[in-house]
């Protein structure tokens, strides 16, 4: 299996004794999904991973795009998500969610 180009990663505030803190995984509920089968309706060579807190919980939720190492906060929405993958076929991210590039 070849390595994927690239690296979506969600936040799903997972903490290390298993409590599910913050709010990223309160505001993400079928985001993996719909992630998912936009990747593939889209083409994209990502792979797409649910991940542990990234504390940045006062920004979340967060997504983040390996390796540009694009940080995206308040990403609540389908459009938000959308924009995010706009931005990534395009090569240049959606500065209204951009927290670092």
């Amino acid at each position: 299996m070849a390595i994927p180009e690239k690296q979506i990663i969600v936040c799903q505030s997972f903490r290390v004794a298993g409590d599910k803190k913050g709010l990223c995984h309160k505001q993400t509920n079928g985001f993996l999904q719909y992630i998912e089968e936009e990747i593939l309706d889209r083409g994209l060579d990502c792979l797409l991973s649910a991940t542990t807190c990234l504390k940045q919980c006062e920004k979340g939720p967060i997504i983040v795009i390996q390796p540009e190492n694009w940080w995206f906060g308040g990403v609540n929405s389908e459009e938000a998500i959308d924009a995010i993958l706009d931005g990534l076929e395009d090569g240049e991210p959606p500065k209204e969610y951009l927290l670092s590039a």
